[in-house]
């Protein structure tokens, strides 16, 4: 098989966290909130779209489990921004930023990168374009 790219990732929330969800992803790190079907009951998440290709499915359940060091660690997204401006719209929506990394290794190469923590213990990579 040849792998083209990473389609989604599926995130559990508590079955009270949507409109955390939308706050966080939609209003905080300013990505497209796809809602539509969840909100028709059509399915059983919503969509944080990430880009044309990529998305976060939020699935609201009872059996939400607040991600550990030893079941999650994190999910990365390259952004077109620089570090600089990532971090100035992190503080200007008052989302702390838990670390700085300035050259990790990713998919695409060697590019800096702040973690940020999602209202449910998440550890959300916002990694500057290579």
């Amino acid at each position: 098989m040849q792998a083209r790219h990473i389609d989604h990732v599926n995130l559990r929330i508590p079955i009270d966290g949507v409109d955390d969800a939308r706050e966080f992803y939609g209003e905080k790190l300013g990505f497209g909130i796809e809602d539509t079907l969840y909100a028709a009951d059509e399915k059983p998440f919503f969509d944080v779209r990430l880009s044309a290709t990529a998305v976060i499915h939020c699935r609201p359940t009872e059996e939400f489990e607040p991600p550990t060091a030893a079941n999650y660690d994190h999910v990365a997204v390259v952004v077109e921004e620089s570090l600089d401006e990532i971090e100035s719209e992190l503080y200007s929506a008052g989302v702390e930023i838990e670390k700085r990394l300035d050259s990790p290794l990713g998919a695409t190469g060697e590019a800096p990168a702040v973690y940020v923590r999602d209202p449910f213990g998440y550890r959300i990579e916002l990694k500057a374009r290579v």
